[in-house]
């Protein structure tokens, strides 16, 4: 039944409980409070009436001299009506009764058991269940001139029960406990009412079923998905990112910093702005990432990440990238080797038989040695493939392209691979052929490559004869989409090798002048650890 009312009906019912309750607890409290404050009163009045009879002269009187007895018994009865209390006994030291409400039991001997105290000169108050109910008695003894006890005063009044207690403070009860339950249920249904705004008028089984949906549709993502708070603590961490990331657990709730270190997705907080295709290497692995702020309401309350294993990437780059500058380079080889085949068929058909065979040696020779060469010194086969590949469109082109005979790679640096010096080195090579697009035909065009590799540092030298570049056009060329060529696809090439520079911790140097050619020098540490050690120091 429960289940099936709205949160506003829930919270107000619940609300009315606990304002019922407390009322109870309170009202419980108050009456025992009030019970005892009017017990320590009636005690008080009840001493001051019992200390007033002993000291009356009629009284002392009627206890030395019997015959004055009678006045005692008038006395009592005056004060006890006056002063609105049960009874007024005096008692001799014998505890024969001097006074009492009732007359019968005038004369008759007193077997109480709370009075022995009362004959030896103590003053108290005590309390006697009777017949008619429990009664709040005060016993005061009475001294003569001489400093003796000749008696003892009783004064008691019945106590009222609980049940009266209640129903003197009945209008009082009444009105509070009406003014706290409509006070109570007004402000727990207004509670109510702001909480289902804030959960945009949602019941909570909605809610439920919402984030239910919602974690089984990140976990079912291809992608990792990860999000944190503006505290930096973890909301999000799908199956998909712990694959990938290798971590195990439940991390929810723990401060991202302390899962992995250098996620760089708190850095989100601190930029306010979105980060977009930007590969990382986060522990052992490498990932294509989005990382993005959340804002709620236009305020930031947390970040998350978007990404893929770099793994399918990059195989969709080179398909991309690569697979079009081999198409090319096959092209290109291609019209090459046709031109050689009709070169060499040409002097078979002048008889020249021996200069055919000479021209063949030469040129199988020339592809041989480069072909050793690059086998030799470039320990990679997509980069020697992409060099070769360049060297032939070279040739179409008519430009030379040279590879420095004593260059060198053997491994690559932290952070890169072979697709990235594919990426890096293909497109400063084909800018290289933009610059020497605009140079007249009798002129000499060239390119030349260098790649040198130690234990600290690779570094990758490419320059051309080209058309060069003044300062302004220089300060530009690693702006994504920037080119003085035009057109929708230029300005990326530049940009990318930047980015691959950034990732590797490289840098890049520029050298231009125009009519006269450029030169790009990069250079990589080979180990980021003791760069990064030799810097602090």
């Amino acid at each position: 039944m429960l289940q099936k009312l709205k949160i506003n009906w829930k919270i107000t019912i619940l609300s009315f409980g606990i304002v019922l309750f407390s009322l109870l607890i309170g009202g419980i409290v108050l009456v025992g409070n009030i019970v005892s404050l009017r017990e320590e009163e009636l005690g008080q009045r009840l001493l001051i009436t019992a200390r007033t009879v002993s000291q009356l002269p009629l009284v002392l009187d009627g206890l030395e001299d019997r015959s004055k007895a009678a006045d005692i018994q008038t006395a009592a009865e005056r004060i006890r009506i006056i002063n609105d209390v049960t009874y007024v006994v005096v008692m001799d030291m014998n505890r024969v009764r001097l006074s009492h409400p009732l007359a019968a039991s005038l004369g008759t001997v007193s077997h109480g058991a709370d009075e022995a105290s009362a004959f030896a000169e103590h003053t108290y108050l005590s309390k006697a269940k009777g017949e008619i109910g429990t009664a709040l008695r005060a016993f005061v003894p009475i001294i003569n001139e001489e400093h003796q006890q000749v008696g003892v005063v009783l004064v008691g009044r019945i106590l009222p029960d609980l049940a009266q207690v209640i129903l003197d403070l009945s209008g009082q009860a009444y009105a509070i406990l009406l003014l706290s339950l409509l006070f109570g249920s007004w402000g727990s249904w207004k509670l109510a009412q702001h909480i289902k705004r804030q959960m945009f008028e949602l019941e909570p089984h909605e809610i439920a079923r919402l984030l239910d949906e919602r974690t089984a549709t990140f976990h079912a993502m291809h992608e990792g998905v990860i999000a944190i708070d503006n505290h930096e603590r973890i909301t999000i961490f799908n199956d998909k990112a712990k694959q990938m990331l290798k971590v195990e657990g439940d991390v929810i709730g723990k401060a991202i910093r302390e899962v992995i270190p250098d996620t760089r997705l708190p850095e989100i907080l601190e930029l306010d702005h979105p980060i977009y295709n930007q590969e990382l290497v986060v522990g052992s692995a490498r990932i294509w990432s989005n990382r993005v702020p959340i804002k709620v309401g236009g305020r930031t309350v947390g970040a998350v990440a978007i990404f893929q294993d770099r793994t399918e990437v990059t195989r969709m780059a080179e398909e991309l990238t690569g697979v079009k500058a081999f198409v090319d380079a096959l092209r290109v080889q291609n019209h090459e080797y046709m031109n050689k085949l009709h070169t060499i068929g040409g002097l078979i058909q002048l008889g020249s038989k021996e200069k055919a065979l000479d021209y063949l040696f030469d040129i199988t020779e020339q592809k041989e040695q480069l072909t050793r060469f690059l086998s030799e010194n470039i320990r990679d086969d997509s980069l020697s493939g992409l060099l070769l590949g360049k060297i032939s469109r070279g040739k179409e082109l008519g430009i030379k392209v040279w590879v420095d005979r004593g260059s060198r790679l053997e491994k690559f640096p932290e952070q890169l691979d072979h697709h990235d010096f594919v990426v890096l080195i293909g497109n400063l090579i084909e800018n290289a052929f933009d610059a020497l697009a605009g140079v007249p035909a009798n002129r000499e065009k060239r390119i030349d490559i260098s790649i040198e590799q130690d234990d600290y540092v690779l570094s990758v030298l490419v320059e051309d004869n080209g058309c060069g570049m003044p300062e302004d056009v220089r300060e530009r060329i690693f702006e994504r989409g920037f080119s003085t060529k035009g057109g929708k696809e230029r300005g990326i090439g530049l940009y990318l090798v930047a980015g691959l520079v950034r990732k590797g911790r490289g840098t890049i140097e520029v050298r231009s002048a125009p009519g006269e050619g450029t030169s790009f020098f990069v250079s990589f540490p080979m180990n980021l650890e003791e760069e990064e050690a030799a810097a602090d120091e």
